[in-house]
């Protein structure tokens, strides 16, 4: 950090500078991060996976001057865009492959700063020290880009004081252990990766690992076994679908032991969640499951080790996360959001409840406004949006309190309960009280339901768009001899219709009569982040999906069985492409088809 910090003081980056990092979780990129705020600038990571017009308003916004990017790849990215950065005067590549050939005055490799570092450390010694010294707890340390669910993106102030004291809070609420093993695989730019990988890192000293590549990390948690684990529900409802996906391809005598041995484990963990004790057969038939099924499955999914987990980000299922906690995963749940550092409430180990979002941390206050609307009060309250100070003045009060747009309440143990985003929670025409996200994760329980989107705020009924897996929708197909030659044929074959009718049907016998899924289409593409559907961290951008789709909502609630859809494809350079095909919508009613 010190040789890249003085080789762009030698290349004349002056202090302040706001640096960002584009790429994979690489140890230099954090180095490189930590290096500007050593200089007292600011760290502004991006989502490696963004298209040029994401890129190109981040960059521009944070008035970004030096980039430091992982490889050919993510430098292109910005060649391509150099014309739309007037801010932007070096940009640092950390991978040397394929860029001999590149000769631009502006452009350096990593290995280049660190040894100009050196030289300039030698000749001025005292220097860094001096530049270190110069930093005060109230410099703004990071500006991390909110997911913008309702528009673009804005970028959050993070100080010195938010990351150091949101750190402390969260080492008196959790046992984090400087023998710790951690995998850093979630994006940079999300702020709970700035918090966990970098400021953690820093003030407690575990190990932070780095995946071989993206796609690789699934087998490096399992050669990991991390002690420490967060995933967002994505992760989680993956892990679970490939789970479920291998008990279903098991032989016979598997599978029934698989079956047998979940059911043990979710009557243990239910009588657990309620407070009553597991009678003496019922913990014998689950140490039986340890060895058998629970152990074997923890140690396939990189698990075994971790002392705790964490989902965050959004809400988990309860299935989901009833299915890890009676497996043997010490699974919490863990509230916050970027404006708070990442950090507001947590569940102890003894209250892990999939209802809950916890109990607020030590330090941090939080009450419910108008509205059912979670307020929060702490010194991880960000500084305010970079360049919209009207937007601030929404969101924090003048006596410190941050508006948080979510819908919750406290319950009576004192734990913070998340109903869904205030903006989102309607009502049906009836008056039903009506969660659209609560109905999405009982959908996305099923291991053939990657996405779902809810309609009902409204209207008479709860309607469902659903976005298939592939693999295990196309894996299914495969066993049962369905051809298909695409994700949007195989969407659209009647037999997969029916699986998905039936999935639909068992999810709705845990929902109230009144929010059952009633009709439903499967869309002919995955909801993507290009496409603004989803933001980077896979949550739905609804009010964009609402006039995306307009035209299904309205065959939805017309009685239609077919409608006309347009998807739109996005290309990562912003190049856009239409495809147009028929649906049909299905009705959630009768016997499932022979499939």
């Amino acid at each position: 950090m010190r040789d890249i910090a003085l080789g762009l003081v030698a290349l004349g980056v002056p202090r302040g500078v706001k640096l960002s990092v584009i790429g994979d979780n690489r140890p230099r990129l954090y180095w490189a991060q930590v290096a500007a705020m050593c200089l007292g600038g600011v760290s502004v990571p991006v989502y490696q996976d963004s298209i040029a017009k994401e890129l190109a308003f981040v960059l521009n916004h944070a008035e970004v001057s030096v980039i430091v990017a992982e490889d050919q790849e993510q430098v292109d990215k910005i060649l391509a865009l150099k014309d739309q950065l007037p801010a932007l005067t070096l940009l640092v590549y950390e991978d040397p492959r394929g860029m001999s050939q590149y000769r631009f005055p502006w452009l350096r490799s990593l290995q280049e700063v660190e040894e100009a570092g050196r030289r300039f450390g030698a000749e001025h010694p005292g220097r860094f020290q001096a530049e270190v010294e110069k930093g005060r707890m109230e410099d703004l340390a990071l500006i991390a880009y909110t997911s913008g669910t309702t528009g673009n993106p804005k970028g959050a102030m993070l100080t010195h004081t938010n990351l150091v004291e949101t750190g402390s809070t969260l080492m008196r609420a959790e046992d984090v252990r400087r023998d710790d093993d951690w995998l850093a695989y979630l994006p940079m730019a999300w702020v709970g990766d700035s918090l966990y990988t970098m400021v953690m890192n820093l003030m407690v000293g575990f190990t932070v690992n780095c995946p071989e590549s993206p796609e690789t990390v699934q087998r490096d948690l399992r050669e990991l076994g991390p002690s420490t684990v967060l995933a967002p529900p994505r992760i989680w409802e993956n892990m679970l679908t490939g789970v479920q996906v291998r008990a279903a391809d098991a032989g016979g005598v598997k599978r029934m032991v698989f079956d047998r041995f979940r059911a043990v484990a979710e009557r243990a963990e239910i009588l657990r969640a309620e407070g009553k004790s597991v009678p003496l057969g019922l913990r014998l038939q689950h140490a039986l499951g340890e060895f058998f099924v629970y152990g074997p499955v923890r140690d396939q999914l990189g698990l075994r080790r971790a002392r705790w987990a964490y989902t965050g980000g959004a809400p988990l299922g309860p299935d989901t996360f009833r299915f890890f906690r009676s497996f043997g995963v010490n699974l919490k749940q863990v509230y916050g959001s970027t404006e708070l550092t990442g950090l507001a409430s947590l569940q102890p180990d003894a209250e892990a409840n999939p209802t809950t979002a916890g109990r607020p941390c030590p330090g941090i206050e939080v009450k419910i406004g108008d509205k059912g609307e979670v307020l929060v009060r702490s010194a991880g309250v960000f500084k305010g949006y970079f360049k919209n100070d009207e937007a601030t003045r929404e969101v924090i009060g003048p006596d410190g309190w941050f508006r948080t747009g979510d819908a919750g309440f406290v319950d009576p143990r004192g734990h913070l309960v998340i109903i869904d985003r205030a903006k989102d929670v309607g009502a049906l025409a009836d008056g039903t009280a009506f969660a659209p996200q609560f109905i999405e994760n009982k959908l996305k329980y099923s291991p053939y339901v990657r996405e779902a989107v809810a309609f009902g705020d409204g209207k008479p009924f709860v309607a469902a768009m659903i976005a298939i897996d592939p693999s295990t929708v196309g894996s299914w197909a495969e066993r049962r001899n369905v051809a298909y030659t695409s994700y949007a044929d195989l969407a659209q074959k009647p037999q997969v219709r029916a699986l998905l009718r039936e999935e639909i049907r068992r999810g709705n016998e845990t929902l109230p009569e009144a929010q059952q899924v009633r009709r439903f289409l499967l869309l002919t593409k995955d909801l993507e982040a290009d496409d603004a559907e989803m933001t980077r961290t896979r949550k739905v951008r609804r009010r964009y999906v609402f006039e995306k789709y307009a035209s299904v909502i309205d065959a939805f609630y017309s009685g239609q069985e077919q409608v006309a859809l347009v998807s739109t494809v996005t290309y990562e350079d912003g190049r856009q492409a239409t495809v147009q095909s028929t649906v049909t919508i299905e009705d959630v009613t009768g016997a499932m088809a022979h499939v």
